[in-house]
């Protein structure tokens, strides 16, 4: 009688299932990355930046002998560092939509009244718009930027179920969904109201518990939601950045916002957060706006401050090995090198020996990153005064003030917060061993 031979081998089968565990993830992290691509690359991602300039001029200092590179984003904080009239500013955007926006706002500074001005960029709507753009702002445009603003004329129209701008562009999508959630779904919208009327902290948190916001708005749905590729994608958070937040916040992602959305409304003064009024009505207000739509900005920009802007299509990289002659004093990075650093951290290294190549005498950088620390800047080989050496060697860190200003953050939507200082005599130092002492406080402290 036949019996069937004993399995005398001592692998065991978990490495196939390993591999297969692995196989899936990889498979999942390339859907979710063309998800990521499609969203950017074909759309305007941000109708308004998500940085807090109020620490940016603490942190840079800006004076008449400056010359800024920052990433465009949506423009508004271009402009906003061009009230502290330094020479000049480099807003500098891969997106050409992004720039596209900044070109538009221009045009509409050199062109309009402030009533009109503020009706387009502050409340989101112009009922005159389509003429406005036809014979006063297209021609200030770029060949680029007319045939996409030629195309999208009904953003500022006010009409039909999105009535501001700022419910456009992929993160205006959400913005809208989530009016949507706190108006029919929820009937949250006089709480809203309430806390953003609040004068006081100790208002907002009063309005906060007794409308028991917090278990109100995070229903199972939404927090279903946010923890979706798809949903991050479209508020231009790359999957690079919720692996940061989920390896180093306690509860990962999901409780990252859930957190640092109950500091914004119970911790931090909202009467001038213009950032959660925006997402949360689709308007300003002329008491709470950015400084570029208040009058007085308004007219200085008129008068010249605004063309102290020159407006790149590019990388980072690009734009620096382009522009050989300029020299950069206030680099404003954004979080671009979260994503980066995950997947091309070659073009990182190239981006930062450029930067650093085209520093000025003494240049501060100033960047964010949703995570809670970033480790993988220092360590970037670069070649300084005909060495090798890491960046890390040549940043000087501004620890404690970085870690005084981001717990004052009114977006309140990173993990940490970066200022450092290059002067062309560094030499090369040891590198810090305590990685604690790189980083800002943690976004919900």
């Amino acid at each position: 009688m036949l019996r069937p031979k004993k399995n005398n081998t001592s692998e065991p089968a978990a490495p196939a299932s390993e591999e297969l565990k692995k196989q899936r993830r990889l498979n999942f992290d390339r859907l979710s990355k063309t998800w990521f691509n499609l969203v950017h690359q074909n759309n305007l991602v941000y109708n308004t930046c998500w940085e807090d300039p109020r620490l940016d001029h603490v942190a840079l200092e800006l004076g008449p002998d400056d010359t800024v590179m920052v990433i465009t984003s949506a423009g508004c904080n271009a402009i906003d560092y061009v009230l502290k009239e330094p020479k000049r500013v480099h807003a500098v955007d891969v997106n050409p939509r992004q720039n596209a926006l900044l070109e538009l706002k221009i045009a509409a500074i050199r062109e309009l009244d402030y009533d009109q001005f503020f009706q387009m960029f502050g409340r989101g709507r112009l009922a005159s718009y389509k003429k406005v753009y036809k014979t006063k702002l297209r021609k200030h445009l770029s060949h680029a930027s007319r045939a996409y603003w030629d195309r999208r004329r009904r953003m500022f129209s006010g009409n039909g179920r999105r009535p501001s701008f700022y419910f456009y562009a992929t993160s205006g999508m959400f913005a809208w969904l989530i009016n949507i959630y706190v108006d029919r779904i929820k009937k949250l919208r006089p709480a809203v109201n309430e806390l953003l009327s609040a004068q006081t902290i100790e208002e907002q948190q009063e309005i906060y518990d007794r409308h028991r916001l917090r278990d109100t708005l995070w229903t199972p749905f939404l927090k279903w939601a946010m923890k979706r590729d798809m949903t991050l994608a479209l508020l231009g958070v790359p999957r690079a950045q919720r692996r940061q937040l989920d390896r180093s916040y306690p509860g990962g992602i999901l409780q990252f916002v859930v957190d640092s959305l109950e500091t914004v409304f119970t911790k931090l003064p909202i009467h001038d957060n213009y950032f959660w009024r925006v997402y949360l009505t689709g308007e300003y207000t002329p008491a709470c706006c950015p400084e570029y739509l208040k009058p007085e900005n308004f007219e200085r920009l008129k008068a010249g401050l605004v063309d102290r802007i020159s407006i790149h299509t590019n990388t980072i990289l690009g734009f620096l090995r382009e522009e050989k002659d300029v020299e950069i004093s206030r680099y404003i990075l954004l979080d671009h090198m979260d994503w980066l650093a995950e997947v091309r951290a070659d073009v990182l290294a190239d981006e930062w020996q450029m930067m650093i190549n085209r520093a000025a005498p003494h240049t501060r950088f100033l960047w964010r990153s949703a995570g809670l620390d970033v480790g993988f800047v220092d360590p970037i080989e670069v070649d300084w005064k005909d060495q090798k050496c890491q960046i890390g060697q040549l940043l000087e860190y501004k620890h404690e003030l970085a870690s005084e200003l981001h717990p004052l953050d009114r977006v309140h939507t990173y993990g940490s917060f970066y200022i450092a200082h290059l002067n062309r005599d560094t030499e090369p130092r040891p590198l810090e061993d305590d990685a604690q002492e790189r980083t800002g406080q943690a976004v919900t402290a």
